[in-house]
């Protein structure tokens, strides 16, 4: 199949191959119980914690320790031109995407190897106030941020794609914008994640991104382009998403993925309504890369069935 061209005007794209085959998105966003950001102005090379003006030795480290916590590790950049070697603080994010603990905190360092001293144990667990304790710089963030990948080292879809989005969002929500150096899922560029709830979209319009920013201050999310949440395991991802296509529900903190078997996964309701939800394995057909310049292959996806109530079970 020749794919068509998408918004980029380039056919030969990883995302071109996605939206032409409509690969379904849920259950490919990250798996985080947290996030951990910090502003690094400069180039990035594709593995930027170790490639780019930040300390390697730090970076490596300290992208080591979050992923022992289950906490995502990133850098971040302000919208536009950037110098490569600037004087000036870097700032800094912290979020908890637990439903019940979900907080954002933010704040400046003069040196990101400050960060060492963040309890990532208790950014793991949404302990808030032992976040804050132990990295003062802190303050609570009221209005959640957007990071959009737009590391074209890493990915060709997510500079071509990735930094329009950024700069059309920017105007539209200026100072809650950041792009970001890798947020996995090249091919369903361009991709954000939202801050502190973890959800995440790709396909995004300005206009959609634009829709999520505005249900996100609401503490709701929107449908379209829903990837999951990363809170979740990509089987709960497909499965929360699969609930909230059949309801209608839109509120972020509505649903809890709370049970995983062999072949179902349970997602229940605040009001103690329950589902429970087939998730299976299938080949995608035809084959194709999952991301630019690789190979076509036979990849794995992951479906949902329809969720049966738990009050049918």
């Amino acid at each position: 199949m020749t794919p068509a061209p998408d918004p980029s005007g380039r056919p030969g794209l990883c995302s071109t191959f996605c939206r032409v085959l409509r690969e379904p998105l849920p259950g490919t966003a990250v798996v985080a119980t947290a996030w951990v950001v910090v502003e690094q102005p400069g180039p990035w090379g594709a593995k930027a914690p170790t490639q780019s003006h930040l300390d390697p030795e730090f970076g490596g480290a300290f992208d080591d320790e979050c992923k022992k916590v289950d906490v995502r590790f990133g850098l971040i950049r302000s919208p536009g031109r950037h110098a490569d070697e600037v004087e000036r603080s870097h700032q800094v994010f912290v979020a908890s995407t637990r439903p019940g603990q979900t907080w954002l905190l933010g704040g400046r360092v003069a040196d990101p190897a400050e960060l060492a001293e963040l309890d990532l144990a208790a950014v793991a667990r949404g302990d808030r106030a032992a976040v804050l304790e132990s990295l003062p710089a802190l303050l609570p963030v009221d209005e959640p941020i957007v990071l959009v990948c737009t590391n074209g080292k890493r990915d060709g879809c997510c500079a071509v794609l990735g930094r329009p989005l950024v700069a059309g969002l920017a105007e539209r929500a200026p100072g809650r914008v950041w792009e970001a150096n890798h947020l996995g899922g090249h091919r369903f560029a361009p991709t954000a994640t939202y801050l502190p709830a973890g959800t995440m979209h790709g396909h995004l319009t300005v206009e959609t991104a634009v829709e999520v920013l505005a249900a996100a201050d609401q503490g709701e999310t929107i449908l379209t382009g829903l990837r999951g949440r990363s809170t979740w395991t990509k089987r709960g991802q497909v499965a929360e998403v699969a609930v909230r296509e059949l309801i209608g529900e839109l509120g972020l903190d509505a649903l809890r993925v709370v049970a995983e078997g062999p072949e179902t996964v349970t997602v229940q309701h605040v009001d103690g309504r329950s589902w429970f939800v087939p998730v299976s394995s299938v080949t995608a057909e035809p084959p194709r890369p999952d991301s630019c310049g690789k190979e076509p292959f036979a990849m794995s996806i992951l479906q949902a069935g329809t969720p049966l109530s738990g009050a049918l079970r």
